[in-house]
């Protein structure tokens, strides 16, 4: 019944064209004396009329090569190979809706590739996680186990339980940095930039890492003057340039030194961190500021490979950068530059 009806909407216009086009015929037989000039009438109005039959005709096929042109063209966006159909280069109808299928298309598949790169930087996100936190919590269970069924020396019990604690505190320093990453990551932390003194932000990171400098008798020295001042994020500049030392006490043996360089220049101002510890090799410079990378000669090393990967986003949030030079067994120099 729906199909009937549709066919005779379809089909009213031609009836109308048939009606009036009779209407006419008649009207110039009856009233119209001489026979010449009636059949002369009667001659354009079946040419109108074929006129109009032959319009109606064109203009379905128009539409329905417009519409199959169009399936086509979906068809092959579904079916992911929008090659398959040639590009229309001409000011038509089809041409534009084309122009636009395939732009809706390209933005489309980028949403869809930027959602499985999401997708894989989360499972790789667990994965790395899982790996991480496994070491500590299976040390605490097997320290509570021993320290439930045995009874130990005193001495050996509070030997047991400050491994524990240590353990349980670098749990806790993985869980902070993962925090940070996140925030970093998801952008729920906003920087808040302002002109301050570069000495106190440096300051204020030396102070992260002084307790270990000293227990390794490495000498810290620092070159800045007091007068220095940039736009930037005192708290979140110290963290990262902490984590650069932190790095940098804990690769530099005993005794070794640690200077800090601030060179005020015109478009950046250059903050030199200069150790003397076991260096890197230059294949692996990119490899460091990797979330949870650690190279195999620094394993024996506590960390978890964050540090250097959260340094570098939050001076990249303050359209900065850091680039490193290094020496395998004389030292590195890590190099942050903030915009002037």
């Amino acid at each position: 019944m729906r199909e009937k009806r549709r066919r005779l909407r379809e089909a009213l216009p031609f009836l109308g064209a048939i009606v009036l086009v009779g209407a006419m015929a008649w009207l110039l037989w009856e009233y119209v004396p001489r026979r010449e000039v009636r059949y002369g009438l009667l001659g354009i109005c079946a040419g109108l009329f074929l006129l109009a039959a032959w319009w109606r005709a064109w203009v379905r096929r128009q539409v329905a090569d417009f519409a199959d042109s169009l399936c086509d063209i979906l068809d092959s966006l579904i079916a992911g190979e929008p090659d398959r159909w040639p590009q229309i280069y001409e000011d038509s109808l089809t041409a534009k809706v084309q122009g636009k299928l395939l732009q809706f298309y390209d933005i489309a598949r980028e949403a869809r590739r930027e959602s499985q790169r999401d997708k894989q930087t989360i499972q790789e996100l667990v994965s790395d996680i899982s790996h991480q936190v496994k070491t500590p919590m299976a040390n605490i269970r097997m320290f509570a186990g021993i320290l439930k069924e045995h009874d130990l020396p005193e001495e050996k019990r509070q030997q047991f339980l400050e491994t524990m604690e240590g353990q349980i505190g670098k749990l806790d320093f993985l869980m902070q940095s993962l925090i940070k990453m996140s925030r970093l990551e998801t952008g729920t932390f906003v920087l808040k930039p302002e002109e301050a003194s570069l000495a106190d932000t440096i300051a204020r990171a030396i102070s992260l890492v002084w307790a270990g400098a000293e227990k390794k008798e490495i000498a810290l020295e620092t070159e800045c003057g007091s007068d220095v001042a940039v736009r930037h994020d005192p708290r979140w500049t110290a963290e990262a340039i902490g984590n650069i030392l932190d790095n940098a006490v804990k690769y530099t043996p005993r005794g070794g030194s640690i200077t800090v360089r601030v060179r005020p220049w015109q478009i950046y101002t250059r903050i030199d961190i200069e150790d003397t510890g076991m260096g890197i090799a230059p294949d692996h410079y990119h490899d460091i500021f990797k979330r949870f990378y650690r190279a195999q000669e620094a394993s024996g090393q506590d960390g978890v490979g964050l540090g250097l990967y959260l340094a570098q986003e939050i001076i990249r949030q303050e359209m900065g950068y850091i680039t490193v030079k290094s020496e395998q067994g004389k030292g590195s120099v890590f190099s942050v530059f903030l915009p002037s």
